[in-house]
């Protein structure tokens, strides 16, 4: 839906405290809406599938920063190495080794996000708080030059009740002010979606994660 592109970001927009930051959920969206929306003056963009955003880094313009926002799986790194700006979904160690070395290959840094398990439904990805602190605190992390590890992402449960939404990101957003004490280079908390993004900037959110507001609804194909 191309019509409204410009206008939906704009009221997005002006509902952001400067200090969040837009990130245009552009998955399963044709190239026109995406230069629309850049054209609007947005210049982040988020997809869930590698392959779908190579085609579209190849044929947009270069100064857009594309994120990747799925799970990531990671026979398909190599693939994003040489432009991809931020990995959003970072769940194991072992993803992050596999990003490190793709990423010397371009001789890169690729920044990351570790994804925290918030929400009460088992589909989603990500690690305990407990896991995310053994990764940080791991020697084996010092090694990984071409790597570096920005902060936090999670994904609520998919659901109205206001109560657990709050709640999910309270305990996301309080684990990050704890780490960042003494970790001060994570700086942004990526938290929130169309249907939940005020709540979640209320939160603590740092960065948010918009598609059907911007673009209307997705057009998923069987």
């Amino acid at each position: 839906m191309m019509i409204g592109i410009k206008e939906n970001i704009q009221k997005v927009k002006s509902s952001l405290p400067d200090n969040v930051t837009l990130v245009a959920v552009s998955k399963t969206k044709p190239i026109a809406d995406i230069q629309e929306a850049y054209d609007a003056g947005q210049r982040i963009f988020g997809e869930n599938k590698i392959q779908e955003m190579v085609a579209k880094y190849d044929v947009l313009p270069k100064d857009i920063q594309w994120h990747m926002i799925g799970h990531l799986q990671r026979n398909k790194v190599k693939y994003m190495a040489h432009f991809v700006d931020l990995i959003h979904g970072v769940d194991s160690f072992k993803t992050l080794e596999e990003i490190n070395k793709q990423a010397k290959k371009h001789d890169r840094v690729i920044n990351c996000l570790l994804q925290a398990h918030i929400a009460k439904e088992d589909t989603k990805f990500g690690l305990t708080f407990v896991e995310i602190e053994e990764i940080l605190a791991s020697n084996e992390l010092k090694e990984l030059k071409n790597i570096k590890i920005v902060g936090l992402m999670g994904m609520a449960t998919f659901t109205d009740n206001e109560e657990q939404l709050q709640e999910e990101f309270s305990s996301l957003a309080s684990f990050f002010n704890k780490k960042q004490e003494n970790y001060p280079a994570l700086q942004i908390l990526s938290m929130g979606m169309s249907g939940d993004y005020k709540l979640a900037i209320k939160k603590g959110s740092t960065m948010v994660r918009i598609g059907s507001s911007i673009f209307g609804v997705r057009n998923y194909i069987a």
